[in-house]
């Protein structure tokens, strides 16, 4: 039977427990700090969404139809500001109601250094987890996609939108005041906000008086040299588990961004 990869699901704790979705199962991870794990990929590889077997995967892990097809594929998924489904030309005009007009946060977050990103509600903290986010403060919430991706370019003139992911695994990151980082950011905004508060509406945008948060994962210790593992090239990836963070597993061999091989039919040892 197929056991193809998915991300690791992870629980907020202290440290973060993770575990890996193997098909139906899902094997913790945290045990097996310090010890040699292996993953062996078998050449399958199935889409995420249909479950066919394609021969190569689109998208962190859907085969070429599902890609072309699925709304959670369009590249206004990458950039919200560009979201098209009051235009009537949305794949799936349904899930985009269900997903992108779902309440969406607004954050900072201390990654490879600050960073400001977006994400459905639903999905805190989980995405700062993803991200491996050793802080984050939601700061805004706003009532849609769209609105969060206009945010977010506006923020992203004064902050970096994407973490440098060899930084992020190289150690933790300098602690900030992320309360004190929002209210700088918003002092620069405060115009540009009323401007789409007046053109989305007064609740498009509600500012936000919450605590950061402070995750802790489950390191021994950082790579000193940061290779990574591929299983289009090698189809064996593993060695002592050092830690994990974000999406990524950590050996002493080199890390692997478990997310990038969704689909992927892999073995565990």
């Amino acid at each position: 039977m197929p056991t193809p990869l998915d991300k690791m699901s992870a629980t907020l704790g202290d440290p973060i427990a993770y575990a890996l979705p193997l098909g139906d199962s899902a094997e913790p991870l945290n045990r097996f700090l310090g010890q040699t794990l292996a993953l062996h990929f078998t050449g399958n590889i199935y889409c995420d969404n249909c479950n066919k077997r394609t021969p190569k995967s689109y998208a962190q892990g859907h085969c070429f139809n599902c890609m072309k097809s699925l709304a959670s594929c369009d590249n206004c998924i990458i950039r919200p500001e560009t979201c098209h489904h009051h235009l009537g030309t949305c794949r799936e005009p349904d899930w985009g109601l269900r997903n992108c007009f779902a309440p969406h946060i607004v954050y900072i977050a201390n990654t490879s250094g600050l960073k400001v990103g977006i994400t459905r509600e639903s999905q805190v903290p989980t995405r700062w987890i993803d991200q491996g986010a050793s802080q984050a403060l939601p700061v805004l919430r706003v009532t849609n996609r769209l609105v969060a991706g206009l945010v977010e370019v506006l923020l992203a003139q004064h902050v970096a939108d994407k973490t440098n992911w060899r930084a992020l695994l190289k150690g933790e990151p300098e602690r900030r005041d992320m309360k004190a980082e929002a209210v700088a950011l918003l002092a620069h905004l405060q115009p540009h906000l009323d401007a789409l508060r007046e053109k989305h509406g007064e609740d498009a945008i509600e500012f936000l008086e919450e605590d950061a948060i402070e995750l802790e994962f489950p390191v021994l210790e950082y790579p000193g040299k940061i290779s990574t593992h591929n299983f289009d090239k090698d189809p064996v990836a593993g060695g002592t588990l050092l830690g994990i963070k974000g999406q990524y597993l950590m050996f002493d061999t080199g890390v692997i961004n478990v997310r990038k091989f969704t689909g992927y039919d892999v073995a565990l040892q």
